[in-house]
Formats: C-alpha cells, sequence, structure tokens
C-alpha cells in the first residue's frame, strides 16, 4: 500500500511521486471588443485563438406582443424566410452563395426576439457579413416560399400535438399563462393565424420590426489579422432602415387565475405518460441574485444523480429520466420539471414527483450543495471552449439586455453558495402551487390522480 509520504517522495522503485491535485483557479469569461456601428448596431468581438470557424450572432429584442393578433406566428414566419432570396440575390443564387462560401445560416424567433446565427470560415467573414447584412435588411418573400413556410408550419402543428412533450409544452402555456396573454399561445403561431398569414402581412412586420436600432451583434472566433469593426461597419453598418419602429420594453406575462390545477391530456392506449410541472420562477435580475437557481435545477432534476432520478429513476424504475429547470424570461421566468413515465405508474410517478420538488424546500444536504455548485461552475472552462458556445452565451445576454460579464459574475457567486442561501432561494419560488400537465391514458389513470388530491383534475382530448 502507499503510504502518504510515499505518494510525496516517490516509491522505493523510483517510480515519479504523485502530483496532488490542486482546485481549479476562479474562470472569466472572455472580454470582448465593443464598438457601436455608425448605425447604432452594438458590436461585441471575442478572439478565440485556434477558432478558425467564425460564429456570428445578431439579436434584436422584441416582445412576440407586438404581434398583430390574427396572424401571430409572422414573426417565425419572416424568420424563416430571410435566407429565401434578397434584393440582390434570387432563393437560388442566395443559397448557391452560402454553400459555395461555406457559409451556415439560420433565423428563429423566441419569447425574447429575433436572433440570426452565421458560422462561417474565417477567411470568408467579410462575404457572409454582406450576406447578412441583405438578409436583416433586404429579404424579399417570394410569394411561393411564403406559402412552402406557411404549409411546413401547419404541418409542423400537427406533429406537434402528434409529440407527447410538445402537447404537453402546450397545454401548460394555455393553462399556466391568462388567455389574453402572448404567452399563452405558440410562439410560431397556431393554425388559425398561420392560414390567415398573407406576405404582406410579413412585408409589414418586417419594415415595422426588424431594423438596426437596438440590435447586437456577437463575433466570436480567432480574429486575428481581421480588422472587424471594419468588416462589420462595412457591411452590417450600412443598413439604415427609417421604418423601424424600437420595440417597446418586456412586460411580465399574466399568470392565470387557475394555473394551480392539473390538465389531462387524453391519449387512449398510452404505454408511456408524459408529465410536465411547473409554476412561477425568476429571471436572471432576481433580487437575490441568479447563482443559486442554475445550481438548484441540477440538484432537484439536472442529472441521473438529482434528487428525483435517484428515486423515480434508479429506485423505482419509473423513467428514463426527469429533468428541472429554472428558465428565465426577459421578465419574471418559469421553474418546469418534466419527463415520460411508464404508463402503469403515472399515479405513483406524479405523487412522489411532487413530493421530491416539495422535499427542497427543507433543504439540500452537503453533498448535493457541492456537487451542484461544483458541476455548473467549474465546468464552464469547457463549456464556453468554442467559438460558438460563446458566442451564444453572449447573444442570449444581449437579448436580455445583460454582458457575459454578468455569466462571470453568476459564476463566481456561485463558489459562495451554502445550502442555506439555496434552500432559501428554493422556498421563494416553491410554496406548493403547481401547474401539472399529464399526457397519458385519462379513462386508466385520471381517477386515480384526483385522489391524489392534488388540485382540479380537467380532462381534454389529444
Amino acid at each position: 500500500m502507499t503510504t502518504s509520504t510515499e505518494s510525496v517522495e516517490g516509491l522505493a522503485d523510483g517510480t515519479p511521486p504523485r502530483p496532488e491535485v490542486q482546485p481549479p483557479e476562479g474562470w472569466r469569461f472572455a472580454t470582448p471588443a465593443r464598438d457601436t456601428l455608425g448605425n447604432g448596431i452594438e458590436l461585441l468581438s471575442y478572439d478565440i485563438p485556434g477558432q478558425y470557424v467564425i460564429s456570428v450572432r445578431t439579436v434584436l429584442p422584441f416582445p412576440l406582443s407586438v404581434e398583430p393578433r390574427e396572424v401571430e406566428g409572422v414573426a417565425t414566419i419572416m424568420a424563416r424566410l430571410l435566407d429565401e432570396g434578397t434584393a440582390e440575390h434570387s432563393p437560388e443564387e442566395f443559397a448557391e452563395l452560402l454553400e459555395r462560401k461555406g457559409i451556415a445560416l439560420g433565423a428563429s424567433v423566441t419569447d425574447g426576439g429575433l436572433g440570426v446565427d452565421l458560422d462561417v470560415p474565417k477567411r470568408h467573414l467579410g462575404d457572409a457579413l454582406d450576406l447578412l447584412r441583405q438578409a436583416l435588411a433586404e429579404p424579399v418573400f417570394p410569394e411561393p416560399e411564403v406559402d412552402r413556410h406557411r404549409k411546413t408550419r401547419l404541418a409542423q402543428i400537427e406533429q406537434e400535438r402528434a409529440l407527447a412533450p410538445q402537447r404537453a409544452a402546450q397545454a401548460f402555456i394555455a393553462t399556466h399563462f391568462d388567455e389574453g396573454d402572448r404567452a399563452s399561445r405558440p410562439t410560431a403561431g397556431t393554425t388559425s393565424s398561420i392560414t390567415a398569414l398573407t406576405r404582406e402581412d410579413i412585408v409589414a412586420f418586417h419594415a415595422e420590426r426588424v431594423g438596426p436600432t437596438g440590435m447586437t451583434a456577437v463575433i466570436a472566433g480567432d480574429l486575428s489579422g481581421l480588422d472587424v469593426r471594419e468588416l462589420a461597419e462595412a457591411t452590417l453598418g450600412t443598413w439604415v432602415s427609417p421604418t423601424h419602429v424600437p420595440a417597446p420594453g418586456p412586460t411580465e406575462a399574466r399568470r392565470a387565475q387557475d394555473a394551480a390545477r392539473v390538465v389531462f391530456v387524453d391519449r387512449p392506449g398510452s404505454v408511456q405518460t408524459e408529465l410536465l410541472v411547473g409554476w412561477t420562477g425568476p429571471d436572471r435580475r432576481a433580487p437575490a441574485g441568479w447563482a443559486a437557481y442554475p445550481v438548484l435545477g441540477f440538484m432537484v432534476g439536472g442529472s441521473p444523480n438529482a434528487r428525483i432520478d435517484a428515486v423515480l429513476r434508479e429506485e423505482k424504475g419509473y423513467t428514463y429520466g426527469i429533468r428541472s429547470v429554472f428558465r428565465p424570461r426577459r421578465v419574471g421566468g418559469l421553474f418546469l420539471t418534466s419527463g415520460s413515465v411508464r404508463a402503469d405508474a403515472t399515479v405513483e410517478a406524479v405523487r412522489l414527483l411532487l413530493d421530491l420538488l416539495a422535499s427542497g424546500r427543507d433543504g439540500f444536504s452537503a453533498e448535493e450543495v457541492r456537487s451542484g455548485v461544483d458541476f455548473i461552475s467549474k465546468t464552464a472552462p469547457g463549456r464556453f471552449a468554442t467559438a460558438d458556445a460563446v458566442a451564444d452565451e453572449a447573444a442570449t445576454m444581449a437579448l436580455d439586455g445583460l454582458t457575459t460579464d454578468f455569466t462571470s459574475q453568476t459564476l463566481e457567486a456561485m463558489r459562495d453558495l451554502d445550502g442555506e442561501r439555496l434552500t432559501a432561494a428554493y422556498r421563494e419560488w416553491v410554496q406548493g402551487e403547481w401547474t401539472v400537465v399529464i399526457v397519458g391514458d385519462a379513462s386508466t389513470y385520471a381517477d386515480g390522480v384526483r385522489e391524489l388530491g392534488i388540485g382540479d383534475v380537467t380532462v381534454v382530448p389529444a
């Protein structure tokens, strides 16, 4: 057996001593170069040596409430059409240019606003930024492509109803949020709103809501030898949109008065049951700080070793995995727990899951705290080692009106968390009220759920 002396001085046979493992040093997010382009776009440049595929992200905040009610989803369809031809290039020409230069471009809309992602080999950054400018400033929205994307979205809606996790998510927002609030309806629109959508609606929305004012552009990768400021100014910086109306500030989504109830989406004969349990949560500007909430999500349901899986997966064998997350919005947020269980375990799984969520109010062990803090804080250097991860984080923060200094400060604050602070943070939001959505065989299990006494149970068709 190796003694402590041998571990320091080496073994008698000349084997070198085992090095002592030291705790990692504190880590901070890279500091970007900051510029403001002539048209007001804020430019953040992260120089990451060795990352020769450059990641570009642009974000433009706006609340989804700016969409006309009758054509909700117009922002999403508009985003999907940005690379379908510009004033300078037909859809085919634009696609060919992207392919020839090795450029990957995509756009999407969330409850926070519009995001456009672009990845390109370093040598083609200038060309890519000009194509990005065209996509943002000069999309033409060809009628055939509008029709194609409208049909695609309608097919997607049907698919979402067929997939249990998506169906649960739809039922959750419709139950948890006030029916008059935009948050209660799908980001990408409903069958009625997409059917009513026309090319003119898309053109009008783009003209009014998409422009350089309030936009942030992030460029991350190996920027040696590049004048990023000049490249961005010569492309994105030339964009002017006199019709652009800056969006109003975000407001917190209104919760429904009867949000604390159970909705059972009936799927006769289902061999699995999808569960989604949630309630109001904090945003990143929580008064006591955001640091506790990623750690809490991990401890409760963030890994196979977390509290929920330790019982429902490892001990009971009811599930392959159930996950919890505190999900911030620009104002307010949600605490969500979701996953599927064996159908015959539905009632018991619901009972145990709610008990496990409630147990966090009683505190967390020192081992749980250390595991959660270490995982979230000490894996950060690996999570943010690539240009795309850096750009994604910077864009996420920018969409929320923050910078990656917030990321660094949050990671630093995590190292000071203890069980008392984490328990207090959990108790602030977890107080026993839940919106519970169950997607499964209601005829077999709804009565058993009612007998749990966890709230009114409403059965709705799939």
